[in-house]
């Protein structure tokens, strides 16, 4: 009898026009999921973005900052004799951002170079900017590190090498790959808590009861039709991910990852539905709860997120692997507690 509940409220979902379209919405977004991380990436590391910026250069040390950035796609250095000059440039819409470098003597008798940049504010374009200046002075302060490890009496460190990274590797397992997961489980617990309110709501939970089922079994029936939703939405936007060319290791660690965060989102909405009986109400105090406590996981010693990328890169630890079975555990434990709980409550009060 459970699973006839579970079947029934899986298919009034099917013929509920806002999930459908949700649901669709997921599809077509997963689908083009590229040209997403693409765009999204741009936001997150405008630096990933090409475009031709004109630094005007000014100063004492004009030509070591000129030499930083000689090479550097998408920006060139226009050098300028006085700070005024480049200043009227710079009003003048001539060069996108200014530089002025100048040397100066510090305590111990060497010489230090002082960097005074100005580039527009409160602009897509002037982060594309900044982001083009910071490299550049990154790559300054790199040159003189090397140049003066000759004079220093102790041996430094070595630099690293550089290396090439793509900007869009980040973006598509730390935030994208753990958003796409986590988010169908939020939402599986907002449709547990929808179908108990709405049965209590208009009065269908009792006709229910008619039926030679227990308030517990029915509970059990509408909490295995909503855990259903996270790990097989989970599932979709993961094979979609690979179709688009984001390869996910570890699906089934993710799988199990997000049944266990599932199992104990739908529990609680289940209990939060029969508690508070108001649909609106109880919506509020899911989601205020929900983000609370996903923002409290940042105390614990992993993060669920950080958990589900190094599971999707292909680099887990025994710790990270642990997580994921006390999430399935604490999962249960969660279900099994509000499953005791919902066995107290009079079926007739509500």
């Amino acid at each position: 009898m459970r699973g006839v509940v579970a079947r029934r409220d899986l298919t009034s979902l099917t013929r509920e026009k806002t999930i459908v379209l949700a649901l669709l919405i997921q599809l077509f977004v997963a689908a083009f999921s590229s040209f997403l991380v693409v765009g999204l990436t741009s936001l997150y590391d405008p630096s990933a973005v090409q475009g031709k910026v004109t630094v005007g250069v000014t100063g004492e040390a004009a030509d070591v900052v000129a030499a930083a950035g000689a090479g550097r796609e998408g920006l060139s250095a226009v050098r300028y004799d006085t700070r005024d000059d480049a200043l009227a440039a710079f009003e003048a819409n001539q060069v996108d951002a200014l530089v002025a470098a100048e040397r100066y003597a510090d305590e111990s008798g060497g010489t230090r170079v002082r960097i005074e940049a100005t580039a527009p504010a409160n602009s897509f374009r002037g982060t594309l900017i900044v982001a083009q200046l910071r490299e550049t002075l990154e790559a300054l302060e790199r040159q003189e590190r090397q140049e003066r490890a000759a004079y220093l009496d102790a041996p430094v460190i070595p630099l690293p090498g550089e290396v090439s990274a793509s900007p869009y590797f980040g973006f598509s397992y730390t935030v994208l790959v753990p958003l796409l997961l986590f988010l169908p489980v939020f939402i599986a617990g907002s449709v547990a808590v929808d179908i108990v309110t709405e049965e209590i709501e208009r009065g269908t939970l009792e006709l229910l009861q008619v039926a030679p089922l227990s308030l517990t079994a029915i509970a059990d029936g509408k909490a295995l039709g909503a855990v259903f939703l996270g790990p097989a939405q989970a599932l979709l936007w993961m094979a979609l991910l690979t179709l688009n060319g984001i390869t996910v290791a570890n699906l089934p660690g993710l799988l199990v990852l997000t049944a266990g965060l599932s199992l104990a989102l739908v529990a609680v909405g289940i209990g939060l539905g029969l508690v508070v009986r108001e649909r609106q109400r109880a919506q509020l105090l899911y989601s205020l709860g929900v983000l609370g406590a996903f923002a409290g996981a940042a105390l614990l010693p992993e993060h669920p997120a950080t958990t589900a990328a190094l599971l999707a890169i292909d680099s887990p630890g025994e710790f990270s692997r642990l997580l994921v079975v006390l999430y399935l555990v604490a999962g249960v434990a969660v279900a099994l507690g509000v499953r005791s709980f919902v066995t107290r409550i009079d079926a007739e009060g509500l």
